[in-house]
């Protein structure tokens, strides 16, 4: 009897043993140099990405472009440069490594910040892992020459085939109210530059600190906006039941064209996002990861 229980604490310690082997091991590769790497190439992938974005939308204003002013756009937009074969394939990459960097958050929580024990920002890091799993995919189905599909024609195509099902109505305007809600969130965080106990500048001097705070705060505010703008036309092509009402980046940001402000609205938040685009770039030199 006491042989049997010998051997049952043996299997368990044996078991622990191994659960804490594999742990430790997580937490080595979440704290790795060549995640941390990824990671930075995935905030400066996401910045080029912003950047093109808000520039053709400033373009959409003046009416001096036709390109759609969101990721597919921005892909096509790169693809016509000379090297723009290369440059997809490196956003493809930098947008893996950001979905990884965030899966690992999501796994170990963030090294050094105390997460590890706070779900909610787990949870929350597992939800970005799983968009920018997204956007790597399609960049990456576009660097192998399959194509993307707009902004628009994704979440038109998305509320339709909900509205088919039970209860897809209710589903298409909870997440159209998570959009909003997430939206004032990223633009609340932007203001409040919460965004600076993340930034570790080392020995960047007063004036690069304060640009790069500047560019996360109103870029961060403008982001905010499109997530807003489209979610707001979420709820109303679920309340209509009109998937056509939806609307992606592209469609969102064209909407601001049509206010009373005219294109100035557009070209506004349009530099918002250029700016946002260049913050993450500053990340990628100076978050703390």
């Amino acid at each position: 009897m006491a042989t049997g229980t010998g051997h049952s604490n043996a299997g368990q310690t044996a078991h622990s043993n191994a659960g804490q082997t594999a742990k430790s091991a997580g937490h080595r590769a979440a704290n790795s140099r060549a995640l941390r790497w990824l990671a930075r190439a995935g905030l400066a992938a996401r910045g080029i990405m912003y950047i093109i974005v808000g520039w053709i939308a400033v373009e959409v204003a003046f009416g001096h472009s036709s390109q759609k002013a969101d990721r597919s756009g921005a892909l096509q937009e790169i693809s016509s440069k000379p090297v723009g074969g290369v440059l997809i394939w490196l956003l493809a990459v930098g947008f893996i490594g950001m979905a990884l960097w965030r899966l690992s958050e999501a796994a170990f929580g963030s090294p050094g910040s105390g997460d590890e024990h706070k779900t909610g920002k787990r949870l929350a890091a597992l939800g970005r892992a799983v968009v920018y799993a997204v956007i790597s995919w399609s960049v990456l189905k576009y660097a192998l020459g399959e194509g993307t599909k707009s902004s628009d024609k994704q979440s038109v195509d998305l509320t339709a085939t909900l509205l088919k099902y039970p209860g897809g109505q209710v589903l298409v305007v909870v997440i159209g109210l998570a959009l909003i809600g997430g939206g004032v969130y990223l633009a609340y965080s932007a203001w409040k530059e919460k965004f600076r106990k993340d930034l570790e500048f080392g020995q960047a001097g007063t004036r690069v600190r304060r640009i790069v705070e500047w560019l996360g705060k109103f870029g961060g505010m403008a982001r905010g906006a499109v997530f807003v703008t489209a979610g707001i036309f979420l709820v109303v092509a679920a309340v209509q039941a009109k998937p056509q009402q939806a609307k992606g980046v592209d469609s969102a940001l064209r909407t601001l064209a049509s206010t009373p402000l005219g294109p100035w609205l557009l070209v506004l938040v349009a530099i918002g996002l250029i700016m946002f685009g260049l913050f993450s770039i500053g990340q990628a030199k100076w978050r703390r990861l």
